[in-house]
Protein backbone atom coordinates (compact mmCIF):
# COMPACT_ATOMS: atom_id res chain seq x y z
CA UNK A 1 0.00 0.00 0.00
CA UNK A 2 1.61 3.58 -0.75
CA UNK A 3 2.07 5.74 2.07
CA UNK A 4 0.09 8.62 0.52
CA UNK A 5 -3.00 6.73 -0.89
CA UNK A 6 -4.73 8.35 -4.04
CA UNK A 7 -8.61 9.47 -3.70
CA UNK A 8 -9.47 7.20 -6.78
CA UNK A 9 -7.97 5.59 -9.38
CA UNK A 10 -7.85 7.38 -13.17
CA UNK A 11 -9.09 3.66 -14.53
CA UNK A 12 -12.28 4.39 -12.13
CA UNK A 13 -13.44 8.24 -13.03
CA UNK A 14 -15.93 7.23 -15.43
CA UNK A 15 -17.92 4.88 -13.11
CA UNK A 16 -17.42 7.23 -10.13
CA UNK A 17 -18.52 10.27 -12.09
CA UNK A 18 -21.76 8.03 -12.68
CA UNK A 19 -21.95 6.67 -9.35
CA UNK A 20 -21.62 9.92 -7.57
CA UNK A 21 -24.57 11.55 -9.71
CA UNK A 22 -26.56 8.85 -8.24
CA UNK A 23 -26.29 10.65 -5.01
CA UNK A 24 -27.78 13.70 -6.40
CA UNK A 25 -30.84 12.02 -7.89
CA UNK A 26 -32.04 11.02 -4.57
CA UNK A 27 -30.86 13.67 -2.77
CA UNK A 28 -33.34 15.82 -5.09
CA UNK A 29 -36.07 13.76 -4.11
CA UNK A 30 -35.90 13.71 -0.79
CA UNK A 31 -35.82 16.82 -0.30
CA UNK A 32 -38.47 17.05 -2.72
CA UNK A 33 -41.06 14.95 -0.14
CA UNK A 34 -40.22 18.14 2.21
CA UNK A 35 -41.76 20.68 0.10
CA UNK A 36 -44.83 18.04 -0.83
CA UNK A 37 -45.52 18.16 3.13
CA UNK A 38 -46.17 21.90 2.79
CA UNK A 39 -47.75 20.85 -1.06
CA UNK A 40 -50.40 18.62 0.27
CA UNK A 41 -51.14 20.29 3.25
CA UNK A 42 -52.69 23.40 1.06
CA UNK A 43 -53.89 21.13 -1.67
CA UNK A 44 -55.35 17.82 0.31
CA UNK A 45 -56.28 19.47 3.37
CA UNK A 46 -53.79 17.61 6.08
CA UNK A 47 -52.43 18.45 8.77
CA UNK A 48 -48.22 19.00 9.90
CA UNK A 49 -48.42 15.46 11.71
CA UNK A 50 -50.49 13.72 9.04
CA UNK A 51 -48.33 15.27 5.67
CA UNK A 52 -45.44 13.06 8.49
CA UNK A 53 -46.46 10.28 6.82
CA UNK A 54 -44.72 11.32 3.69
CA UNK A 55 -41.53 11.00 5.52
CA UNK A 56 -42.77 7.47 7.17
CA UNK A 57 -43.38 6.29 3.15
CA UNK A 58 -40.62 7.01 1.83
CA UNK A 59 -38.37 6.75 4.92
CA UNK A 60 -40.26 3.58 5.78
CA UNK A 61 -39.02 1.76 2.12
CA UNK A 62 -35.64 1.42 4.09
CA UNK A 63 -36.56 -0.39 6.59
CA UNK A 64 -38.20 -3.05 3.89
CA UNK A 65 -35.52 -2.75 0.83
CA UNK A 66 -32.07 -2.23 2.32
CA UNK A 67 -31.74 -5.86 3.16
CA UNK A 68 -32.91 -7.44 -0.06
CA UNK A 69 -31.16 -4.66 -2.02
CA UNK A 70 -28.10 -5.75 -0.44
CA UNK A 71 -28.56 -9.51 -1.03
CA UNK A 72 -29.52 -8.49 -4.60
CA UNK A 73 -25.99 -6.56 -4.73
CA UNK A 74 -24.05 -9.89 -3.30
CA UNK A 75 -25.27 -11.86 -6.02
CA UNK A 76 -25.36 -9.75 -8.92
CA UNK A 77 -22.96 -7.07 -8.48
CA UNK A 78 -22.89 -3.17 -8.23
CA UNK A 79 -23.97 -2.78 -11.65
CA UNK A 80 -27.36 -5.01 -11.83
CA UNK A 81 -28.18 -3.29 -8.00
CA UNK A 82 -27.73 -0.05 -9.65
CA UNK A 83 -29.99 -0.97 -12.42
CA UNK A 84 -32.87 -2.33 -10.42
CA UNK A 85 -33.10 0.85 -8.25
CA UNK A 86 -33.27 3.70 -10.87
CA UNK A 87 -35.69 1.40 -12.24
CA UNK A 88 -37.83 0.79 -9.02
CA UNK A 89 -37.05 5.07 -8.58
CA UNK A 90 -38.13 5.30 -12.02
CA UNK A 91 -41.68 3.36 -11.19
CA UNK A 92 -42.55 5.69 -7.90
CA UNK A 93 -42.69 8.39 -10.27
CA UNK A 94 -44.75 7.60 -13.08
CA UNK A 95 -47.31 6.35 -10.10
CA UNK A 96 -48.08 9.89 -9.07
CA UNK A 97 -50.20 9.82 -12.26
CA UNK A 98 -52.72 7.24 -11.33
CA UNK A 99 -52.55 9.17 -7.60
CA UNK A 100 -53.48 12.69 -8.89
CA UNK A 101 -55.69 11.34 -11.04
CA UNK A 102 -57.51 9.82 -7.90
CA UNK A 103 -56.65 13.00 -5.81
CA UNK A 104 -55.62 10.53 -3.27
CA UNK A 105 -52.80 10.93 -0.33
CA UNK A 106 -53.02 7.14 -0.21
CA UNK A 107 -51.85 6.69 -3.78
CA UNK A 108 -49.28 9.52 -3.33
CA UNK A 109 -47.75 7.59 -0.48
CA UNK A 110 -47.53 4.10 -2.50
CA UNK A 111 -45.96 5.68 -5.28
CA UNK A 112 -43.15 7.57 -2.46
CA UNK A 113 -43.17 4.50 -1.43
CA UNK A 114 -41.92 2.68 -4.28
CA UNK A 115 -39.91 5.42 -4.85
CA UNK A 116 -38.31 5.06 -1.95
CA UNK A 117 -37.43 1.37 -2.32
CA UNK A 118 -35.51 2.36 -5.31
CA UNK A 119 -33.67 5.18 -3.19
CA UNK A 120 -32.88 2.70 -0.73
CA UNK A 121 -31.57 0.19 -3.48
CA UNK A 122 -29.41 2.72 -4.66
CA UNK A 123 -27.79 4.25 -1.14
CA UNK A 124 -27.08 0.25 -0.51
CA UNK A 125 -25.47 -0.31 -3.79
CA UNK A 126 -23.55 3.63 -4.12
CA UNK A 127 -21.75 3.76 -0.85
CA UNK A 128 -19.46 0.79 -0.80
CA UNK A 129 -19.11 0.97 -4.34
CA UNK A 130 -17.50 4.39 -3.69
CA UNK A 131 -15.76 2.77 -1.35
CA UNK A 132 -14.43 -0.09 -3.76
CA UNK A 133 -13.23 2.33 -6.22
CA UNK A 134 -10.21 3.08 -4.35
CA UNK A 135 -7.71 2.51 -0.80
CA UNK A 136 -9.76 1.94 2.48
CA UNK A 137 -7.73 5.19 4.05
CA UNK A 138 -9.72 7.17 1.32
CA UNK A 139 -12.72 5.77 1.18
CA UNK A 140 -14.15 8.86 3.86
CA UNK A 141 -12.59 10.91 1.77
CA UNK A 142 -14.77 9.56 -1.58
CA UNK A 143 -17.78 8.74 0.24
CA UNK A 144 -18.09 12.66 1.96
CA UNK A 145 -16.95 14.00 -1.74
CA UNK A 146 -19.92 11.82 -3.59
CA UNK A 147 -22.49 13.00 -0.64
CA UNK A 148 -21.61 16.83 -1.51
CA UNK A 149 -23.80 15.66 -5.25
CA UNK A 150 -26.26 14.29 -2.42
CA UNK A 151 -26.25 17.93 -1.08
CA UNK A 152 -26.21 19.78 -4.12
CA UNK A 153 -29.59 17.79 -5.60
CA UNK A 154 -31.21 18.76 -2.02
CA UNK A 155 -30.37 22.50 -3.24
CA UNK A 156 -32.51 21.65 -6.80
CA UNK A 157 -35.09 19.98 -5.29
CA UNK A 158 -36.91 22.80 -3.00
CA UNK A 159 -35.92 25.33 -6.46
CA UNK A 160 -38.18 22.96 -8.51
CA UNK A 161 -41.02 22.27 -5.97
CA UNK A 162 -41.54 25.94 -4.96
CA UNK A 163 -41.49 27.00 -8.84
CA UNK A 164 -43.57 24.15 -9.75
CA UNK A 165 -45.79 23.31 -6.50
CA UNK A 166 -46.04 26.15 -4.30
CA UNK A 167 -45.83 29.01 -6.55
CA UNK A 168 -48.98 26.95 -8.13
CA UNK A 169 -50.97 26.61 -5.67
CA UNK A 170 -51.53 30.05 -5.21
CA UNK A 171 -52.82 29.91 -8.93
CA UNK A 172 -54.24 26.53 -9.47
CA UNK A 173 -55.86 23.43 -6.23
CA UNK A 174 -55.62 20.67 -8.34
CA UNK A 175 -52.67 17.86 -8.96
CA UNK A 176 -51.74 18.43 -12.40
CA UNK A 177 -48.30 20.91 -11.06
CA UNK A 178 -47.22 17.60 -9.08
CA UNK A 179 -48.12 14.85 -11.87
CA UNK A 180 -46.35 16.86 -14.53
CA UNK A 181 -42.76 17.52 -12.24
CA UNK A 182 -42.48 13.96 -11.22
CA UNK A 183 -43.39 12.42 -14.93
CA UNK A 184 -40.23 15.25 -15.78
CA UNK A 185 -38.12 13.57 -13.11
CA UNK A 186 -38.94 10.20 -13.72
CA UNK A 187 -37.82 10.36 -17.69
CA UNK A 188 -34.73 11.47 -16.13
CA UNK A 189 -34.37 8.78 -14.29
CA UNK A 190 -34.70 6.40 -16.81
CA UNK A 191 -32.38 7.92 -19.77
CA UNK A 192 -29.36 7.66 -16.33
CA UNK A 193 -30.82 3.94 -16.20
CA UNK A 194 -30.83 3.75 -20.12
CA UNK A 195 -26.80 5.49 -20.66
CA UNK A 196 -25.35 3.60 -17.22
CA UNK A 197 -26.47 -0.29 -18.79
CA UNK A 198 -24.00 0.80 -21.62
CA UNK A 199 -21.20 1.54 -18.58
CA UNK A 200 -18.71 -1.78 -18.39
CA UNK A 201 -17.88 -1.77 -14.63
CA UNK A 202 -14.94 -4.28 -14.21
CA UNK A 203 -14.24 -6.75 -11.08
CA UNK A 204 -13.55 -4.40 -8.24
CA UNK A 205 -12.20 -6.05 -4.57
CA UNK A 206 -13.45 -4.05 -2.16
CA UNK A 207 -10.62 -2.81 0.05
CA UNK A 208 -12.84 -3.71 3.13
CA UNK A 209 -12.48 -7.28 1.82
CA UNK A 210 -9.78 -9.61 2.62
CA UNK A 211 -6.88 -8.66 5.72
CA UNK A 212 -9.29 -7.33 8.59
CA UNK A 213 -6.93 -3.94 9.91
CA UNK A 214 -7.12 -1.91 12.74
CA UNK A 215 -8.05 -5.01 15.23
CA UNK A 216 -10.43 -6.57 13.74
CA UNK A 217 -10.63 -10.53 13.77
CA UNK A 218 -10.98 -12.66 11.07
CA UNK A 219 -14.50 -14.85 11.20
CA UNK A 220 -16.11 -12.68 13.58
CA UNK A 221 -19.88 -12.39 13.24
CA UNK A 222 -21.24 -8.99 11.57
CA UNK A 223 -23.17 -8.25 14.63
CA UNK A 224 -19.92 -8.94 16.98
CA UNK A 225 -18.38 -5.82 15.44
CA UNK A 226 -19.37 -3.16 18.00
CA UNK A 227 -18.70 -0.10 15.78
CA UNK A 228 -21.02 -1.31 13.22
CA UNK A 229 -23.90 -2.03 15.58
CA UNK A 230 -23.02 1.34 17.06
CA UNK A 231 -23.18 3.06 13.21
CA UNK A 232 -26.66 1.51 12.54
CA UNK A 233 -27.95 3.34 16.09
CA UNK A 234 -26.46 6.47 14.88
CA UNK A 235 -27.73 6.32 11.37
CA UNK A 236 -30.98 5.68 12.84
CA UNK A 237 -31.08 8.78 14.78
CA UNK A 238 -28.75 10.78 12.10
CA UNK A 239 -31.83 9.93 9.93
CA UNK A 240 -34.40 10.63 12.03
CA UNK A 241 -32.70 14.62 12.68
CA UNK A 242 -32.90 15.06 8.84
CA UNK A 243 -36.52 13.88 8.43
CA UNK A 244 -37.93 16.01 11.30
CA UNK A 245 -35.68 19.25 10.57
CA UNK A 246 -36.68 19.33 7.05
CA UNK A 247 -39.61 18.40 7.34
CA UNK A 248 -40.89 21.54 8.71
CA UNK A 249 -38.38 24.01 7.71
CA UNK A 250 -41.14 25.87 5.11
CA UNK A 251 -43.48 25.40 8.42
CA UNK A 252 -41.04 27.59 10.02
CA UNK A 253 -40.52 30.42 7.68
CA UNK A 254 -44.19 30.82 6.92
CA UNK A 255 -45.29 30.75 10.84
CA UNK A 256 -42.18 31.84 12.71
CA UNK A 257 -40.83 34.24 10.14
CA UNK A 258 -43.90 35.66 8.35
CA UNK A 259 -42.53 34.21 4.87
CA UNK A 260 -45.09 33.24 1.79
CA UNK A 261 -44.92 29.29 1.18
CA UNK A 262 -43.01 30.13 -2.04
CA UNK A 263 -40.42 32.21 -0.34
CA UNK A 264 -39.87 30.00 2.54
CA UNK A 265 -39.73 27.18 -0.16
CA UNK A 266 -36.90 29.11 -2.19
CA UNK A 267 -35.03 29.74 0.95
CA UNK A 268 -34.77 25.66 1.53
CA UNK A 269 -32.31 26.37 -1.27
CA UNK A 270 -29.87 28.02 0.95
CA UNK A 271 -30.69 25.90 3.61
CA UNK A 272 -29.41 22.56 1.56
CA UNK A 273 -26.34 24.97 0.08
CA UNK A 274 -25.39 25.04 3.30
CA UNK A 275 -25.48 21.36 3.38
CA UNK A 276 -23.24 21.65 0.50
CA UNK A 277 -20.54 24.01 1.76
CA UNK A 278 -20.71 21.67 4.69
CA UNK A 279 -19.74 18.51 2.86
CA UNK A 280 -16.99 20.48 0.78
CA UNK A 281 -15.51 21.71 4.04
CA UNK A 282 -15.86 18.84 5.76
CA UNK A 283 -14.05 16.96 3.23
CA UNK A 284 -11.45 19.21 3.31
CA UNK A 285 -10.82 19.17 7.05
CA UNK A 286 -10.88 15.16 7.09
CA UNK A 287 -7.13 15.74 5.80
CA UNK A 288 -5.97 17.12 8.98
CA UNK A 289 -8.35 16.39 11.38
CA UNK A 290 -9.60 12.42 12.18
CA UNK A 291 -13.46 11.67 11.05
CA UNK A 292 -14.91 10.56 14.28
CA UNK A 293 -13.38 13.85 15.42
CA UNK A 294 -15.20 15.98 12.96
CA UNK A 295 -18.08 14.19 13.32
CA UNK A 296 -18.22 15.00 17.09
CA UNK A 297 -17.60 19.08 16.85
CA UNK A 298 -20.47 18.89 14.26
CA UNK A 299 -22.86 17.01 16.78
CA UNK A 300 -21.88 19.93 19.12
CA UNK A 301 -22.86 22.25 16.24
CA UNK A 302 -26.05 21.22 15.78
CA UNK A 303 -27.21 20.60 19.28
CA UNK A 304 -26.38 24.36 20.00
CA UNK A 305 -28.04 25.27 16.93
CA UNK A 306 -31.76 23.55 17.69
CA UNK A 307 -31.24 25.25 20.85
CA UNK A 308 -31.13 28.46 19.54
CA UNK A 309 -33.93 27.52 16.88
CA UNK A 310 -36.44 26.65 18.93
CA UNK A 311 -36.34 29.92 21.01
CA UNK A 312 -38.23 31.58 17.95
CA UNK A 313 -35.56 34.42 17.86
CA UNK A 314 -36.32 35.98 14.80
CA UNK A 315 -33.29 36.25 12.35
CA UNK A 316 -31.06 34.90 14.99
CA UNK A 317 -33.03 31.64 15.42
CA UNK A 318 -33.73 31.62 11.18
CA UNK A 319 -29.59 31.46 10.98
CA UNK A 320 -29.54 28.77 13.66
CA UNK A 321 -31.78 26.66 11.28
CA UNK A 322 -29.69 27.30 8.15
CA UNK A 323 -26.19 26.09 9.97
CA UNK A 324 -28.37 22.90 11.34
CA UNK A 325 -27.31 21.91 7.19
CA UNK A 326 -23.88 23.06 7.70
CA UNK A 327 -23.20 21.16 10.70
CA UNK A 328 -25.86 18.29 9.69
CA UNK A 329 -23.47 17.58 6.36
CA UNK A 330 -20.85 15.34 7.00
CA UNK A 331 -22.84 12.80 9.08
CA UNK A 332 -24.19 10.03 6.51
CA UNK A 333 -21.58 9.80 5.19
CA UNK A 334 -19.09 9.80 7.78
CA UNK A 335 -21.10 7.31 10.22
CA UNK A 336 -21.73 5.19 6.94
CA UNK A 337 -17.90 4.62 6.25
CA UNK A 338 -16.69 4.83 9.96
CA UNK A 339 -19.49 1.96 10.21
CA UNK A 340 -17.79 -0.11 7.54
CA UNK A 341 -14.44 -0.19 8.85
CA UNK A 342 -12.34 -3.47 9.23
CA UNK A 343 -15.64 -5.58 8.51
CA UNK A 344 -13.65 -8.00 5.29
CA UNK A 345 -16.43 -10.20 3.84
CA UNK A 346 -19.26 -8.59 6.03
CA UNK A 347 -18.55 -5.27 4.22
CA UNK A 348 -21.53 -5.57 1.45
CA UNK A 349 -24.32 -6.56 3.79
CA UNK A 350 -22.95 -4.18 6.77
CA UNK A 351 -24.00 -1.76 3.90
CA UNK A 352 -27.61 -3.16 4.21
CA UNK A 353 -28.10 -2.67 8.13
CA UNK A 354 -26.65 0.69 7.78
CA UNK A 355 -28.91 1.77 5.13
CA UNK A 356 -32.01 -0.15 7.06
CA UNK A 357 -31.07 2.95 9.25
CA UNK A 358 -32.26 5.39 7.36
CA UNK A 359 -35.88 4.39 8.41
CA UNK A 360 -35.11 6.61 11.30
CA UNK A 361 -36.45 9.21 9.12
CA UNK A 362 -40.20 7.62 9.13
CA UNK A 363 -40.70 8.21 12.71
CA UNK A 364 -39.32 11.71 13.71
CA UNK A 365 -41.48 13.81 11.64
CA UNK A 366 -44.41 12.45 13.37
CA UNK A 367 -43.21 13.05 16.45
CA UNK A 368 -42.09 16.55 15.48
CA UNK A 369 -45.39 16.90 13.99
CA UNK A 370 -47.19 16.44 16.57
CA UNK A 371 -45.53 19.18 18.75
CA UNK A 372 -45.14 21.25 15.50
CA UNK A 373 -49.06 21.29 15.43
CA UNK A 374 -48.79 23.75 18.52
CA UNK A 375 -45.91 25.41 17.90
CA UNK A 376 -43.19 24.56 15.65
CA UNK A 377 -40.14 26.58 16.95
CA UNK A 378 -40.26 23.99 20.41
CA UNK A 379 -40.41 21.15 18.20
CA UNK A 380 -37.06 21.43 17.03
CA UNK A 381 -35.74 20.76 20.75
CA UNK A 382 -36.79 17.08 19.40
CA UNK A 383 -33.53 16.41 17.39
CA UNK A 384 -31.32 17.57 20.46
CA UNK A 385 -31.38 13.81 21.64
CA UNK A 386 -30.30 12.58 18.22
CA UNK A 387 -27.27 14.48 17.69
CA UNK A 388 -26.41 13.43 21.38
CA UNK A 389 -26.32 10.12 19.90
CA UNK A 390 -24.36 11.12 16.84
CA UNK A 391 -22.03 13.25 19.57
CA UNK A 392 -21.19 9.99 21.21
CA UNK A 393 -20.58 7.78 18.18
CA UNK A 394 -17.80 10.12 16.95
CA UNK A 395 -16.51 10.34 20.46
CA UNK A 396 -16.27 7.02 21.69
CA UNK A 397 -18.47 4.34 19.88
CA UNK A 398 -16.73 3.73 16.43
CA UNK A 399 -13.73 2.39 17.81
CA UNK A 400 -12.79 -0.99 16.19
CA UNK A 401 -12.44 -3.40 18.84
CA UNK A 402 -10.55 -6.75 18.91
Amino acid sequence: MNSQPRFTEKSYLVIFAFVTSLFLLWGLAHSMSDVLNKHFQTVLSVTKSQSGLIQLSVFGAYAVMSIPAGMFMKRFGYKAGVLLGLSLFATGTFLFVPAATENSFGYFRFALFIMGCGMATLETVAHPFIAALGDQRTSDRRINFSQSFNALGTVIGPLLGSYFLLRATGEQHDLSAVRSLYVGIGLVIAAVAISFSFVKVPALADPHEGDVLEGGIPGKPLFGHRHFVWAVVAQFFNVAAQGGTWAFFINYGHEVMGFSDEKAGNLMALFMAMMVLGRFVGTYLMKFIAPNKLLATFATGSILMCIIVAQGWGWTSYIALLMINFFFSIMFPTIFSLGLKSLGGHTQRAASFITMGVVGGAFFPLLMGMVANHNVAQSYYLPIICYLVIFLFGYKLYKVRA
